[in-house]
């Protein structure tokens, strides 16, 4: 999908330097568009991945800024728009929050943990959505695809409030598509397990490798996703074949929601 010339021209990723964020930049950039890598701290990986991408052909800048601050928000789409003289008509919404905190030990998280992961997974989201929706619409048209998790979806993940906040940007994409049409479409991505620093930084070498093994052995495609895997598919939602989609959950995770939903059936019968 060669977006140059096509509609797509200048693209925001926040937390764009590592991860899927990387690889989301890349994919872009792979296909023609400019690209601006947002970053909160991890300057020196924005500034590798706009590099990379600059390789492509295309403008690409690393931009800091924290999604949880509506100003930063507003900074970073005019700067954007700056860099690439043209109103930005694609938003990845990548950037993310939370704590581990195993789902049964209540007294762990307390509500400002709720407050600081909803403050970038859902507020920072839709504080984003508000900057660039102005130029999308000067520009007719615009797309924007929000990374989720399958946590929102069956209640699992690092922390209960993780799931929850990613429930609640599933819930922003269908209300966001609803209020935004028809000229800004928004859709929403729910990768399950996916092979990044995420894991790596938390886990030892051997529980990395059994994760990854377990996950493997557990999906109907037997596969652990790379962060090339899900760009893939925003890069798609975001692009010309996909004009008629809004509003949708695109699941990302090898098929493990099928297994998943399949035991939740099981126990509810026991």
């Amino acid at each position: 999908m060669d977006l140059s010339g096509r509609g797509v021209s200048a693209v925001i990723v926040t937390g764009g330097g590592t991860g899927i964020g990387r690889a989301t930049s890349l994919a872009f950039a792979a296909r023609g568009a400019d690209v601006a890598v947002n970053y909160r701290v991890s300057r020196d990986d924005a500034e590798d991945t706009a590099r990379e991408c600059r390789a492509h052909g295309v403008r690409a800048v690393a931009i800091a800024a924290d999604v949880g601050t509506d100003d930063d928000c507003r900074r970073l789409v005019a700067e954007a728009a700056e860099q690439f003289d043209r109103e930005v008509d694609v938003l990845v919404n990548n950037a993310a929050a939370t704590r581990f905190v195993p789902h049964t030990r209540l007294d762990d998280l307390s509500a400002q943990d709720f407050a600081d992961i909803y403050r970038t997974n859902v507020i920072g989201a839709y504080q984003m959505i508000r900057a660039v929706a102005p130029g999308m619409r000067v520009a007719g048209r615009g797309a924007v695809v929000n990374v989720a998790s399958i946590a929102g979806l069956f209640g699992g993940g690092s922390s209960v409030a993780y799931g929850a906040s990613k429930a609640g940007l599933i819930n922003l994409t269908r209300s966001l598509a609803r209020a935004l049409g028809p000229v800004i479409r928004v859709n929403v991505v729910c990768p399950g397990f996916v092979s990044t620093r995420w894991y790596t930084d938390r886990l030892s070498a051997q529980d990395y490798e059994a994760a990854v093994q377990q996950v493997e052995d557990t999906t109907p495609l037997q596969l652990a996703a790379v962060p090339e895997d899900i760009a893939g598919g925003i890069a798609f939602l975001c692009s010309p074949e996909a004009a008629v989609i809004t509003g949708e959950s695109l699941i990302m995770d090898a098929g493990a929601h099928l297994e998943l939903a399949m035991s939740r059936r099981v126990v509810g019968k026991e």
